[in-house]
């Protein structure tokens, strides 16, 4: 510890240190709820006092080859989006490619007081929307003091 960092020095030291600490952390969530990025469909999950909803966000699915179960408290959607055309101008090169293409797989751990008897899914306007309802036992309720 005999170095002293000055001015400049002191600020590419630790922008190197952050660099390395980025690389060592790449590919980890940001929180413990996120996903990797990458992963597909992206979702949003929020819950009202009789549901949990869950917007997939996944544009261009044919809702013939999409799969939507739930097996043992795990949310399954399935599917696949078909490739798309290129409409390249003849002799350019793609140098990036951020829609995705394919099969695809997610599953989602669904809290304890969803009812999978209770299940509604529907497609619109890009979006798969999935609504699970709330066991009875588990939904808010007054007690009365005596």
């Amino acid at each position: 510890m005999n170095e002293v960092f000055t001015g400049a020095d002191l600020f590419s030291e630790l922008e190197r240190v952050q660099r390395q600490l980025s690389s060592v952390f790449d590919g980890f969530p940001r929180s413990l709820r996120s996903s990797r990025p990458g992963v597909f469909p992206p979702v949003n999950i929020g819950s009202t006092d009789d549901t949990i909803e869950i917007v997939a966000f996944a544009p261009g699915l044919d809702t013939t080859k999409l799969d939507v179960s739930i097996d043992k408290g795990l949310l399954n959607i399935a599917g696949e989006r078909a490739t798309r055309e290129r409409d390249l101008p003849e002799g350019a090169r793609e140098y990036a490619q951020e829609r995705f293409n394919g099969a695809f797989r997610r599953v989602i751990e669904l809290p304890q007081q969803a009812d999978p008897d209770k299940v509604q899914a529907r497609y619109v306007d890009g979006c798969l929307l999935i609504s699970v309802g709330k066991r009875e036992a588990s939904k808010p309720r007054a007690i009365t003091v005596q």
